[in-house]
């Protein structure tokens, strides 16, 4: 078997609410990148990638181009293993992980279809039925951010990223966490998170203003020694997210003391491959996880959801149904949210396809 083709389209994913986050970041309507990997068998694969503008060094437009001039490693090497065919694309393009997170992706899909296995089975084995969700409040008025906070408890919802600095305010963020707080009452998670935003005093003077309200912080500031400060100033645990990127950035958070959690993300990590390994480390270390990934639709959520389901439960945090997120669904049938959990797909390989009404015209055919 080799790989005889790449195909893709850029899909624009909608928001069914915008996200405000702090640094003027936002995410209403994204391009999303779709990949089928097309081999000389017949088989194929999926793979997907959805930056959103300004938030990481990765931009949608940018996959092509690096597909394109990663060709020759590609077609015509044998797709099952995708580790081996990865290692043959890191030597031929260094970095450019978000769009090699697509490839590799495509190549698990058709490993797993090979195998006649679901994905989860290849990477560690089923853990649990389904994983808990969390839910991500888009930065608004401290009340309106409580009233969705109540509305997705009502829906099984025990876990919630409450979204700050979007106004440079701190006290309206110290209302927020409080807000939500009062609204889901004692016993669920909830964590704010600045996404980068925040000054280091204006994280530690929020994180000491609601530090008797078991409130856990996210990645306030734009360095992990900034981030280290503020948890040993409010003595908050602390989730990593925009710094936590390969096994040495995974090693430096826990040397400094500011991963009580983390946040891995397909498209950061450069698709499941080092997510695993990363995934691995971080069982080591003691850190709970997050599986999930910077945005996206169908492909992406089934594969970071069969990642999730093989991870030890008392270790994984949660993942996020990004599919729910948005529209349109690139595969109706693809797994969705119930009672606050979700479940991988059954079928082999990522076990999603999209409809190929849903993906329009290509944007481009590698041969």
């Amino acid at each position: 078997m080799q790989i005889a083709r790449l195909t893709l389209w850029e899909v624009p994913l909608t928001s069914h609410i915008a996200y405000h986050m702090a640094g003027g970041k936002t995410c209403d309507t994204v391009t999303s990148v779709v990949l089928r990997v097309d081999t000389d068998t017949g088989l194929s694969g999926w793979g997907e990638v959805c930056p959103i503008p300004h938030y990481l060094p990765a931009y949608a437009e940018g996959v092509r181009p690096a597909l394109e001039y990663l060709a020759p490693a590609v077609i015509g090497a044998d797709p099952v293993g995708p580790e081996a065919v990865m290692s043959r694309a890191d030597a031929w393009l260094q970095g450019h992980r978000y769009a090699k997170s697509a490839l590799d992706l495509a190549l698990w899909d058709i490993t797993g279809q090979v195998a006649g296995l679901p994905l989860y089975a290849l990477l560690g084995g089923r853990q649990m039925a389904d994983m808990a969700l969390y839910h991500s409040i888009t930065c608004i008025a401290p009340e309106d951010m409580a009233r969705i906070a109540r509305e997705a408890q009502a829906e099984g919802i025990a876990q919630f990223q409450v979204k700050l600095g979007a106004d440079n305010d701190w006290q309206a963020d110290v209302a927020r966490l409080r807000l939500v707080r009062e609204a889901v009452g004692e016993g669920p998670l909830v964590y704010g998170d600045w996404n980068c935003g925040a000054t280091r005093l204006d994280a530690t003077r929020v994180g000491m203003a609601v530090a008797g309200l078991d409130i856990m912080l996210e990645q306030p500031c734009a360095t992990l020694e900034e981030c280290a400060a503020v948890r040993a100033a409010t003595g908050l645990p602390m989730k990593v997210d925009e710094n936590a990127h390969d096994t040495a950035s995974l090693l430096k958070a826990y040397g400094l003391g500011c991963m009580d959690a983390v946040a891995l993300k397909l498209s950061k990590f450069g698709g499941l491959s080092p997510m695993r390994r990363a995934r691995d480390l971080c069982l080591h270390l003691g850190a709970k996880m997050c599986v999930e990934d910077t945005w996206g639709s169908d492909v992406t959520t089934a594969a970071l959801l069969h990642l999730a389901a093989s991870t030890p439960e008392r270790m994984l945090m949660n993942t996020c149904d990004l599919s729910g997120y948005v529209a349109p669904r690139l595969d109706p049938g693809a797994p969705a949210r119930k009672n606050g959990r979700i479940a991988p797909p059954e079928g082999p390989g990522l076990g999603v396809a999209p409809e190929p009404e849903r993906l329009g015209d290509p944007v481009a055919i590698i041969d």
